[in-house]
């Protein structure tokens, strides 16, 4: 399978089935958009309209990567990543938001997440972090 990501051609790409990555965002057209977009890179991916739906769903054992949403009603993202550090899951969490404050960028940072993106964002950035996040 042939992949390409900012302009570099991978050769014989090929993801492991074990690898799930889920996205979590209350915005359900785009947590519908980004799981088919994970997908087209060769990835499993499900999506949760919640936390607390990704919770109940018994995949925080399998997932080998969490994009999530960081203003949803109920438990938020930076809430999930505390709830997911308490349990001692340690599973990489990419957060993303449309918000553009500083000190919500330095609690992202401070909670432990991969990245934070900033909505919009191109394609192959959360596809570039999803790599770097199944790297560790």
């Amino acid at each position: 399978m042939l992949r390409v990501i900012c302009g570099h051609v991978q050769e014989d790409f090929r993801v492991p089935d074990d690898i799930l990555i889920s996205v979590i965002d209350d915005d359900e057209s785009l947590c519908l958009a980004m799981v088919g977009l994970i997908r087209s890179f060769g990835y499993r991916a499900s999506g949760h309209g919640s936390a607390e739906a990704f919770l109940r769903s018994g995949e925080m054992a399998r997932a080998r990567c969490i994009v999530t949403d960081i203003h949803m009603a109920g438990l938020n993202g930076l809430e999930l990543k505390q709830l997911l550090d308490e349990q001692e899951c340690h599973v990489p969490v990419i957060m993303m938001t449309a918000r553009t404050e500083e000190a919500l960028l330095m609690r992202a940072r401070e909670s432990g997440a991969l990245c934070l993106l900033q909505k919009p964002f191109p394609a192959d950035a959360l596809i570039g972090w999803i790599d770097k996040a199944l790297a560790t």
